[in-house]
């Protein structure tokens, strides 16, 4: 189905308007389907990330180095850590060097929870089935291209059209 039939939409300002409408319709789709995959588990997109950058890592990590890691840069990683201590699947330790300094490690809880998901890495390569090896690499291309291109201006205050 074509971004105009989803949204009910067939006219568009420009490619540039009906590309950026369909990367954010094309986002929520996608994390929807990986929401829906991570029910069953109790743990959302967020803490799923920190627990693969730990396991990753295989050593601990402080709040920050993982804030690094993170695919998502907006997220609060102490809150989410917070959390994760709670369902007992990190905890944070001191560092012996620096005590003003704190880890956080990854349970015994946490690895086996990973374990049980790793199974999911088919179900959610299975969202881009219809992408050929490289159509998929295609994709990553643009995306890229897309992310590290510096292409919006900021706009300055006496540039602003409503406050004048």
């Amino acid at each position: 189905m074509t971004i105009e039939d989803d949204i009910n939409q067939h006219a568009f300002r420009s490619e540039y308007q009906k590309s950026a409408l369909n990367l954010i319709y094309t986002f929520n789709w996608v994390n929807e389907k990986i929401n829906r995959q991570f029910e069953p588990f109790d743990i959302t997109q967020q803490q799923f990330n920190i627990l693969r950058i730990l396991r990753g890592a295989g050593e601990p990590l402080s709040t920050l180095q993982i804030r690094q890691r993170m695919l998502d840069k907006m997220s609060d990683t102490s809150r989410i850590v917070d959390r994760l201590i709670r369902k007992g699947m990190v905890k944070k330790t001191v560092r012996r060097e620096d005590r003003r300094l704190v880890d956080v490690l990854l349970t015994d809880k946490g690895k086996k929870l990973l374990q049980s998901m790793d199974g999911l890495n088919e179900d959610l390569d299975a969202i881009f089935k219809y992408l050929s090896d490289q159509e998929a690499k295609q994709l990553n291309f643009l995306l890229d291209k897309i992310r590290t291109s510096d292409s919006i201006p900021e706009t300055k205050p006496d540039e602003n059209p409503i406050t004048g």
